[in-house]
C-alpha cells in the first residue's frame, strides 16, 4: 500500500461529490424524486471513499490523519457530507444538496491545493493523544458549520421567493440552529479546552497569542453571540442565517490565516 492509493481515492470521491451536485442541481429544476435519490446516494459513495483515503493515510502515517492542513480540510469535508446526507435522508429536502454540496466540494479542493505528504514522524508537539481530541473535534464542528452555512444560504433565496410560505422559513430557520447547536459545543470542547490543555502540555502554557488560537476564539465568541442574540434577543430567520453566513466566512478567514501567517499551528 502506498501514498498514490489515498490519492486515487480521494480524487475519485472528490469526482463523485461532483456527481453528486449535479444530481441535487438537476432535482431542483426537474423535482424528480430518482435524482434526489441519486445525489444522496452519490453522496453517501463520496463519504464512504474519502474515509477509505484518511484510512489509508492513518495506516501509512501510524497516526490518525490530522496532523496536517490538508488533512484537517479533509475530515472537515467529510464531516460536512455526512451531516448532509443525514439531513436530507431525515427530512426529505433533496434541493438542500444543491446548496450545501458545494461547500463539500469546495472545502476538498482546498485540501487538494495543499501538501499531501503523509508524515511518518510528527514533532514532539504531535506526539499526544490531545492531538486526536482537540483537532478531531474541531475539524467536525467545522463541519457542522458548513452545513448551517449552506442552510442559510438556502433560506435567503427561499425568503425573497413570494411562495415560500412562513413554516418553510421556520424550518429551515430550526434547520439552521439544530446545525450550530451541534458544532457549537464540539468547537469549545474540542478547539478551546481541549486545545488549552495540549498547547500547555506541549508548549507549558494554555494561551499564547497564535494566530490560530486568537482566531479561534474569535470564531467561539461569535457563536456564542449568534446563540444569545436568539436565545436572548429572539433573532431569528434572516438576521440568523445571516450570522451563520458571517460565522463561517470567520472559519475559512482563519483557516486560511493559518497558512499565511505561521504559528505554532503550522505544521503542513
Amino acid at each position: 500500500m502506498n501514498q498514490s492509493l489515498d490519492i486515487a481515492f480521494f480524487t475519485v470521491a472528490f469526482a463523485v461529490y461532483i456527481l453528486s451536485f449535479a444530481s441535487f442541481l438537476i432535482h431542483s429544476g426537474t423535482k424528480r424524486q430518482l435524482l434526489g435519490w441519486l445525489g444522496v446516494a452519490s453522496l453517501s459513495v463520496g463519504g464512504i471513499l474519502q474515509l477509505i483515503a484518511l484510512g489509508i493515510r492513518w495506516n501509512l502515517s501510524g497516526h490518525i490523519p490530522l496532523a496536517s492542513m490538508h488533512e484537517y480540510a479533509s475530515v472537515t469535508s467529510w464531516m460536512a457530507s455526512v451531516c448532509l446526507a443525514v439531513l436530507i435522508v431525515r427530512t426529505r429536502r433533496f434541493e438542500l444538496g444543491s446548496y450545501i454540496t458545494p461547500l463539500v466540494i469546495a472545502i476538498m479542493a482546498i485540501a487538494s491545493l495543499l501538501p499531501n505528504q503523509i508524515n511518518e514522524q510528527l514533532v514532539p508537539a504531535l506526539q499526544s493523544h490531545w492531538l486526536t481530541i482537540h483537532v478531531s473535534m474541531a475539524a467536525l464542528s467545522e463541519g457542522a458549520f458548513a452545513v448551517a452555512c449552506g442552510l442559510a444560504i438556502y433560506y435567503l433565496i427561499k425568503a425573497r421567493k413570494p411562495k415560500t410560505t412562513a413554516v418553510e422559513l421556520k424550518r429551515l430557520d430550526t434547520l439552521i440552529h439544530n446545525s450550530i447547536s451541534i458544532g457549537y459545543p464540539l468547537f469549545t470542547l474540542g478547539a478551546l479546552f481541549a486545545g488549552a490543555i495540549w498547547a500547555y502540555n506541549a508548549w507549558g502554557t494554555f494561551w499564547s497569542w497564535d494566530p490560530k488560537e486568537v482566531g479561534s476564539w474569535i470564531i467561539w465568541l461569535f457563536y456564542t453571540g449568534y446563540l444569545h442574540a436568539r436565545y436572548q434577543r429572539g433573532w431569528r430567520g434572516r438576521r440568523a442565517a445571516i450570522l451563520s453566513i458571517i460565522g463561517f466566512v470567520m472559519i475559512i478567514l482563519s483557516f486560511l490565516g493559518n497558512l499565511f501567517l505561521g504559528g505554532a499551528h503550522s505544521y503542513g
